[in-house]
């Protein structure tokens, strides 16, 4: 069984005072887009987690929680069948795009049919893999909330494409939070009206607070956003704790055009667009890859 695992872009982030427990409540906007990963989980002899492209064991991170989201579900069903886990990575990791959130999501999907689990039981253990999972195993559009375990679908704005760039920098979430909470729990700047697609005026005011932070620890990222502002002649705003940043455009080519003209030595970029969900079972003639 393999399937797609769709990256996300917060258009939104706003993040409240820590709790006692040591997380940070959000409310954000959140937008799948088709950057995306292939997810592969069937029957195997002895429990095994590789790449597509080298066959080599995965690295611990972003590899293990699709992994852990796969063995969770195989855990609650009380079987003991061993699992072949491959993954094809195109999103890039520790971007602030979700990609280990979304192979998570698509495997816990995939290991919800392998042992017939009902959906809502799959989505019940959503929340315990990562904060971004929830999302991830529903996707499109949606409001997202306390840990991120709360989302509320909101119906898909399209008509836009978003240029993404994902400059050469990497930032651990927790460090991220943590200089936010040392820099006095700064707002972002907010973007409204024309500077957002028509479908999604309602929505706005959209911002990151956690931009400041970001910045603080890498100052180079804001030089990178600087840079494309200009060069797009728009706002730029980042995805959740960053590095990526990206813009607003009326579609794909001219998306495309942009990130074209982006500065050198990105460590990825691309136009895309938004889609309905956050993974998508293949069906297993499809290539996919």
């Amino acid at each position: 069984m393999r399937a797609h695992a769709y990256a996300k872009v917060n258009l939104g982030l706003r993040v409240g005072t820590r709790r006692a427990d040591g997380y940070h409540p959000l409310h954000g906007l959140f937008q799948s887009i088709d950057w995306r990963d292939v997810v592969q989980l069937e029957v195997a002899e002895e429990d095994t987690a590789e790449t597509a492209t080298g066959g080599d064991e995965l690295p611990e991170g972003w590899a293990n929680l699709a992994w852990r989201a796969a063995a969770a579900v195989r855990d609650r069903s009380g079987s003991g069948r061993a699992m072949r886990l491959r993954l094809a990575k195109e999103i890039p990791v520790a971007a602030g795009l979700g990609g280990g959130s979304a192979d998570a999501a698509a495997a816990l999907g995939l290991a919800g049919r392998m042992f017939a689990m009902a959906p809502s039981e799959v989505q019940q253990l959503a929340a315990t893999i990562g904060s971004d999972v929830p999302f991830c195993l529903q996707g499109g559009l949606a409001l997202v909330e306390g840990r991120g375990d709360l989302v509320h679908p909101r119906p898909l704005a399209g008509g836009y494409a978003l240029g993404v760039v994902v400059p050469p920098v990497e930032l651990a979430t927790p460090a991220v939070f943590a200089r936010w909470d040392e820099l006095g729990e700064p707002r972002g700047s907010e973007i409204s009206g024309a500077a957002l697609p028509p479908l999604l005026r309602d929505e706005g005011p959209l911002g990151n607070d956690l931009f400041a932070a970001a910045t603080d620890l890498s100052p180079e990222l804001d030089d990178w956003r600087s840079e494309l502002a200009t060069r797009w002649g728009r706002p730029v705003l980042m995805s959740g704790s960053g590095p990526s940043l990206y813009a607003f455009f009326l579609d794909r080519a001219e998306a495309g055009e942009a990130v074209a003209g982006a500065p050198a030595g990105a460590r990825a970029a691309r136009p895309v667009e938004p889609v309905p969900r956050g993974w998508a079972a293949l069906p297993d003639d499809d290539a996919g890859e």
